[in-house]
């Protein structure tokens, strides 16, 4: 099969919860030279979006979205090795550290995006989810991160990314950190009013912003 078909075969696994399927796609996608970075986000992330919009809208249920997450896994459990592989001819860009704001316990979003940053050449570092504002300045301080990406899942979390960016301007930090955003009904009008540095759409989009924003800078 080409790769396309590929993808929409990874996509689909991911979306049935299928973890045998889902593992023997990702290793016919290792043999057959494909850039695990593209799998994850043209196959396994998009199933992974797929799922997630049916989740929203209550066309799908929690037990089908953790059977997805586990389908995302066991796939990733092929690629790893060869992301791994790759990353050690990768100069580090850049640490990032990313979480998930206070009130949000959803990861699903966020764990893609820490993967393909990792394979995308930065250092990173997750703190979790559900987390205050201080505690993520603080963990950006302690862990000398050069971007903060803020993941919200719910419009009702949302507030909560900018008050990281208010916390950031009260303590003289603001100008320390690029401050990006991402999270299913997180908008760029919505990065622009908060005053973040920007917004990623995608996982993909994450990574070429944090490049581009880290080009910047040096």
């Amino acid at each position: 099969m080409d790769k396309d078909q590929l993808f929409e075969k990874l996509a689909a696994a991911v979306v049935d919860g299928a973890e045998e399927e889902a593992i023997a796609l990702a290793k016919t996608s290792v043999a057959d030279h494909i850039d695990p970075l593209e799998a994850i986000e043209k196959g396994l992330s998009r199933g992974m979006e797929i799922i997630g919009r049916r989740f929203e809208c209550g066309d799908a249920y929690l037990p089908e979205l953790l059977m997805a997450a586990a389908g995302f896994n066991a796939a990733m459990t092929v690629l790893k090795p060869e992301i791994e592989a790759q990353k050690k001819q990768i100069v580090k860009l850049g640490k990032v550290l990313i979480g998930t704001v206070k009130g949000d316990v959803h990861s699903i979003g966020k764990d893609i995006v820490t993967s393909v940053l990792d394979t995308g050449g930065f250092e990173v570092v997750d703190i979790g989810v559900d987390n205050p504002s201080l505690k993520i300045i603080q963990e950006a301080e302690r862990s000398q991160a050069d971007v903060i990406a803020l993941s919200s899942m719910m419009t009702t979390t949302m507030p909560a990314q900018r008050e990281v960016i208010e916390r950031l301007k009260e303590m003289g930090l603001r100008e320390k950190y690029f401050v990006i955003i991402g999270g299913g009904p997180v908008n760029q009008e919505w990065a622009d009013r908060i005053g973040a540095d920007g917004y990623g759409k995608s996982a993909i989009d994450a990574v070429a912003l944090v490049k581009s924003l880290m080009a910047g800078k040096k």
